[in-house]
């Protein structure tokens, strides 16, 4: 007995930790080759705008539809539809593009609660906003991290992250918003040109007559 204890002095313990680690890592193998990898250059592709651009006109016909032309808020559910499609376009494979998602989700659970609100006339529910402390704090900070802190706040998603991942997000979400543009540029040549075309044909019309 005396012997055997001797040769194997590792006890059930050692052997479960050895195990619980051998899990962690293999846990950690999987989770870092089966998460996507962001390629900002998957934006500047064709096929991505075109994608992008297909979505995107069916999300402003959607505007075009709910809301009058006259409407004070046009631009901004305009804005609002375009970046919320370069969300979906993006699969969810970012920070940012879940950010911008989950912020719809939330803006739309605060307008029917403004309207609950409304309704029962009950002004207990509205929360008056109060002044963050993290603001206060930011001014004493030195320039290097005021800095990160300001770019975490330009990118959806990253108020609170490290700084390796604020850059990896802001990368490719600079590419998202240059194809976004390319897209919208590209869309607006093309209803000029459509409105060009259509005047152009009934003044030859009006001509004829």
């Amino acid at each position: 007995m005396a012997s055997t204890l001797i040769s194997n002095p590792m006890t059930t313990t050692d052997r479960s930790r050895e195990s619980s680690k051998r899990r962690k890592k293999k846990k950690a193998l999987t989770t870092t080759t089966t998460e996507p990898q962001q390629n900002p250059n998957q934006w500047k592709s064709e096929a991505q705008q075109q994608v992008y651009s297909s979505r995107l006109l069916t999300a402003l016909r959607q505007v075009r539809l709910g809301s009058p032309p006259s409407a004070p808020r046009r631009g901004r559910a305009v804005r609002e539809a375009a970046d919320r499609v370069l969300a979906v376009t993006a699969k969810g494979r970012t920070r940012w593009s879940r950010a911008i998602l989950k912020n719809r989700l939330k803006v739309k659970f605060l307008k029917s609660k403004r309207q609950r609100v409304r309704v029962t006339g009950n002004s207990r529910l509205e929360k008056k906003p109060k002044v963050s402390v993290l603001r206060l704090k930011a001014k004493n900070l030195p320039a290097v991290q005021r800095k990160v802190k300001v770019l975490g706040r330009l990118v959806p998603g990253c108020r609170k992250e490290a700084l390796p991942v604020i850059l990896e997000e802001a990368t490719d979400y600079i590419a998202a918003l240059e194809m976004q543009v390319r897209a919208m540029s590209a869309l607006a040549e093309l209803a000029e040109l459509l409105s060009g075309a259509g005047s152009s044909s009934s003044s030859a019309e009006s001509q004829q007559r």
